[in-house]
């Protein structure tokens, strides 16, 4: 009888070390994103908009609105929480953000999240009044919520965004001391407008959100739709560097417009993206007009849809004429 109750204590001894190492290397995560390292972490986050006519000219706003970036909101968060994700579909919240700019419903998101401790905290910045300029906040990451997501509203556009998913600033068991990410376009799959200035068409049913590219979606009315490219230049970078001093000694940085660039890597400059011809069909032949004698000419024209910009192909000959032999004449024959 005692050897079977000693049996049972070593077995039942032996299978609390393994739940404990278990526990110990992460096997059983507390909160979908593990961070180990010592204490919470201070970074200066820089957007910085590069929405150029130069490097984007087809299409480019330039009054009512002319082209700008709305407000960012960034929230820090673990595993449990995603402000969104490419391939899925917009919630409600990213939709009226993508839309019109609206923040309630992200913001009711992130405080009930906040409550289930997915969300650490919601930052926001001034938006920027031009299409190049910064703007910029101070975040503070704790162990339990290190990775950081954000979105920027494009305007004037009808569901378009850049963005940041889920990134970890923690690895190793070490913040990451810089971090710079070049950004391009998402679409959120709410609204069916191929240009920046397209009234509002809802999406039926909606679709997930998508990265736009220089051939997606395939269609030349499409304002990103450079079929000479490989793929878009950034219209847009972030910047994360972590600040080495203790965050209650620290200048406040936050909501910030900077009007010139801080650092050698924010005055990167793409070339100029070439911007090829676009003109209409031909239009249906003329009258035949002209004397029997000599014969008589007929005339088509085309228009131009799109003028050629940074070095672009040009536009072909927008008219044309052949001979032909005019009507009255056939008569004769």
């Amino acid at each position: 009888m005692m050897s079977s109750e000693f049996l049972f204590c070593g077995w039942l001894q032996q299978l609390l070390v393994l739940l404990l190492k278990l526990t110990l290397s992460g096997a059983i995560p507390t909160n979908g994103t593990d961070c180990t390292a010592r204490g919470p972490a201070s970074y200066i986050l820089v957007f910085t908009g590069q929405w150029s006519p130069q490097t984007f000219p087809k299409q480019y706003p330039l009054f009512r609105p002319p082209a700008q970036w709305s407000k960012l909101i960034a929230i820090t968060h673990n595993g449990q929480h995603r402000l969104f994700q490419e391939g899925a579909l917009a919630s409600v919240g990213l939709q009226n953000f993508a839309e019109v700019g609206v923040t309630v419903e992200l913001v009711k998101g992130a405080k009930e999240a906040r409550k289930r401790r997915a969300v650490g905290a919601m930052y926001r910045t001034a938006g920027i009044p031009t299409g190049i300029g910064h703007s910029s906040t101070e975040l503070l990451l704790q162990t339990r919520s290190p990775l950081l997501s954000l979105m920027v509203k494009m305007i004037p556009s009808p569901d378009w965004f850049v963005g940041v998913d889920s990134l970890n600033l923690c690895e190793g068991g070490q913040w990451k001391q810089e971090v710079t990410l070049d950004l391009q376009p998402f679409d959120a799959g709410t609204d069916s407008g191929f240009t920046f200035s397209s009234p509002n068409y809802p999406t039926v049913p909606q679709e997930n959100i998508t990265r736009i590219t220089s051939q997606m979606p395939n269609h030349p009315a499409n304002s990103f739709y450079y079929p000479r490219l490989t793929e878009l230049p950034p219209i847009a970078s972030i910047q994360l560097t972590r600040q080495s001093r203790s965050p209650a000694h620290q200048t406040p940085l936050s909501n910030h417009i900077l009007p010139h660039p801080i650092n050698p890597l924010s005055t990167r400059r793409f070339s100029e993206t070439p911007l090829d011809c676009e003109v209409s069909m031909w239009s249906s032949w003329g009258l035949c007009l002209g004397p029997c004698s000599r014969g008589g000419v007929r005339h088509r024209t085309r228009y131009i849809l799109l003028r050629p910009a940074n070095s672009g192909t040009p536009c072909p000959e927008l008219e044309e004429q052949s001979e032909c032999t005019p009507r009255n004449c056939l008569k004769h024959h």
